[in-house]
């Protein structure tokens, strides 16, 4: 995994809760594109899931 990858995926971890892809980028100050890009790559391999729609949260 990347570490851009593992940077967003602990950001989601630490909130606790489902989460906005800006809230992401936010708590990590990545830009907003490249965290929708990296939580894409994520969905696909598995690792976020989608509880609601514009929401995610790591699989558990």
């Amino acid at each position: 995994m990347k570490t851009k990858e593992k940077t967003v995926l602990n950001a989601m971890i630490k909130a606790g809760k489902p989460v906005r892809g800006a809230e992401v980028a936010e708590a990590t100050g990545l830009d907003q594109k490249e965290v929708g890009k990296i939580i894409a790559s994520l969905k696909k391999q598995g690792k976020v899931t989608s509880p609601k729609v514009c929401f995610y949260s790591p699989v558990k």
